[in-house]
Order: C-alpha cells, then structure tokens, then sequence
C-alpha cells in the first residue's frame, strides 16, 4: 500500500483502529471485530484491508481485561467528522459506553489517519502529540485530532497495521509504518501476538 493519501475509485484511504476487551452483546471480543468490520462497510465506505486479530495487553496495564486489536484500511468518500460520526455510532451500536478515559469497552474504533490531512492543523496536532503521558491521562480533546496523536507509540496499533499498511506514511513525521513499529521496545512488539 502506497500514502494514505492516494486517491482510489474508494474514494480517500483512511486507516482505522479496531479493540475490544468486554463482551458486546454479539459475544467476545474477537466476534464482535468481526462483526465491526462488517458494519465499517456503509455508503462512500469500502473496506479494503484488513488485519488478523491480536491479542494485546490492556492499556494501561491494570486498567482492566486483555484487549483484542486489529487495523483496517478504508476507502472513503466521508469527511473526516463525518467517518468519525459513522465510527461512533458503530461503537454505540456494539454497546460502547464512553467513559473513563482508556477504560473497559465492548468496543474501540479509532480514525487513526484520514488521506494525509493533519487536522484541525499542525501547531494543534504538535501539541497533542507532545503531550506528556500524566496530562494524557486528565485532557481529552475536543476537536477532532490527526492523524492520531498517539500511533507512533502504540505497538497495539502499529502491530497489526504493520500487516496491511507498512509502506503508509505518517503525514507529519514521514516515517513509515514499518519503521514506527521498528522503533518500538523489541518486548513492547513481543506482546502483541496474533489469535
């Protein structure tokens, strides 16, 4: 796969983050990825790739039960705000509950890059990024965010993006993600093991 920013008959790659680690309504974790990918298709939206599951450690450790994680790359004829609100409502379908900051959920999407727009702009997106990891904990922004401020650091997302996407370029950084996940702590990468 080539810059999240080509422009394909699907409209603009977008690259999508997948968790859960409570049971929805559908059953465990892992059904309820797959019935989530399943309810990412939806008009001016194609599903293009997807990864296997992984199972990975809660984050942050003690925060609750293991996580099932998997990446998604899609084709997307929707605004950003607008994938994000189809995002959400899957997430409410599934049974989210949004509550404490990186708590227990039936389910997670995360919009984790949208073509190669950094939004709501680079100062903004800079800040976020750069954020130290207690301020993360107590500040949630309140405007859409991206790519997400997060993803360089995350193996629990660069694992499993790293199996459809590794040639995907970071809008800001330029680093590849195959190159992001390589930076990762070797027993950080070791932890997310495919289901």
């Amino acid at each position: 796969m080539s810059q999240v920013g080509d422009i394909h008959d699907a409209g603009t790659i977008a690259l999508i983050a997948l968790g859960a680690n409570l049971p929805s309504r559908l059953g465990p974790p892992s059904v309820t990825l797959r019935h989530a990918l399943d309810a990412l298709r939806a008009e001016e939206i194609t599903l293009l790739h997807a990864s296997r599951f992984h199972a990975t450690p809660c984050f942050p450790p003690g925060a609750g039960p293991d996580y099932v994680n998997a990446a998604a790359v899609i084709g997307t004829r929707r605004d950003p705000h607008a994938l994000l609100a189809h995002l959400h409502a899957i997430e409410e379908r599934f049974g989210r509950v949004r509550g404490a900051r990186w708590g227990r959920r039936a389910l997670d999407l995360d919009l984790l890059a949208h073509g190669a727009r950094v939004l709501p702009d680079p100062a903004v997106f800079a800040a976020w990024r750069d954020l130290p990891a207690e301020a993360q904990l107590r500040r949630t922004p309140d405007e859409l965010i991206l790519p997400h401020p997060r993803l360089q650091d995350r193996a629990f997302v660069l694992v499993p993006l790293a199996e459809i996407a590794p040639d995907w370029r970071h809008p800001v950084s330029g680093a590849r993600v195959a190159e992001m996940c390589a930076a990762l702590d070797p027993a950080e990468r070791a932890q997310i093991r495919p289901l």
